[in-house]
């Protein structure tokens, strides 16, 4: 199957999400949570996250987790990552009460796609206050993408999560899982990158995002990614867009939809005059979309 063809897949029973002026999508994609173990790169930017989150719930939006939203290729059991990261799972379930949560798997969490897991692995919790297992989510689905439509100005935005333009990470991905878990997790220890990940090779990186880029332009769709964990958004060439991701060094990054409008946020720890401190967001780009 061609690069073309394995990202088009994705799209061919995707559910569809409408998008007005009124609608509020918040799109966050690679948060790569982990086990709360030395490799848990998402533990650095948890605060962060949460604090985005919240704001995303208190303001109406419908959170989309666009791939890579748990560290399924360095850890077996998904129920260790829920109980390390509860207060997140906690509100990733609000949103999911109030159908505004929609999970697509990336590679590194594939496992999602398997029947029935939102049903047994994530259904449940431990909450520690009340000493009992309590509900998480019901019929929780994972979707390979998703479409956001406008009907009545024949506008489409097309979201997956972008490994497909990544033959490695995509059709031969259990062994690029297996070669993760058993060699490249314990020499990162020591500071030795994965040089078959597209968030790592800066080389396999910039591949990756002109085979999307590419897909994008010769489809004339406007194509939102991750993945390769560099956040993108070109108001001058809006076909190709990246929602970067939860594990830079210092910052989150983001997509908001809103108002009309696509637009790249960056969430960051920053220091106030009388020094203290706060997380910040801060737009980077913004796109206006085609329609009133």
């Amino acid at each position: 199957m061609s690069i073309h063809s394995r990202i088009s897949h994705a799209f061919d029973n995707a559910p569809v999400l409408p998008l007005t002026r009124q609608s509020r999508y918040a799109i966050i994609s690679d948060c790569h949570r982990g086990c709360g173990n030395s490799n848990d790169n998402f533990l650095k930017n948890q605060n962060l996250y949460f604090t985005a989150l919240t704001h995303y719930y208190e303001q109406g939006f419908t959170y989309i987790e666009l791939g890579d939203g748990d560290e399924l290729w360095e850890n077996r059991k998904m129920s260790q990552i829920i109980e390390i990261h509860s207060n997140v799972f906690w509100l990733l379930s609000l949103f999911h009460e109030r159908n505004r949560l929609y999970m697509i798997y990336g590679n590194h969490d594939m496992e999602k796609k398997k029947a029935g897991l939102g049903q047994s692995v994530s259904a449940s919790c431990f909450c520690r206050k009340k000493q009992c297992a309590w509900s998480l989510f019901s019929e929780l689905k994972f979707y390979e993408g998703l479409i956001l439509e406008n009907p009545c100005e024949d506008y489409r935005l097309f979201l997956t999560h972008g490994h497909q333009a990544d033959f490695f990470n995509s059709v031969c991905w259990r062994f690029a899982r297996f070669l993760v878990r058993y060699l490249w997790k314990p020499l990162e220890r020591f500071g030795v990158l994965d040089p078959t990940s597209a968030a790592k090779n800066y080389v396999h990186k910039d591949r990756i995002e002109q085979r999307l880029g590419l897909y994008a332009a010769q489809t004339q769709r406007s194509l939102i990614t991750g993945h390769t964990h560099r956040p993108h958004l070109d108001p001058q060439a809006p076909y190709y867009i990246n929602t970067g991701s939860c594990v830079h060094p210092r910052c989150i990054t983001c997509l908001e939809i809103a108002c009309g409008k696509i637009m790249l946020v960056k969430w960051t720890l920053s220091v106030k005059r009388d020094r203290t401190l706060f997380v910040a967001r801060q737009p980077l780009s913004e796109y206006l979309l085609p329609f009133s």
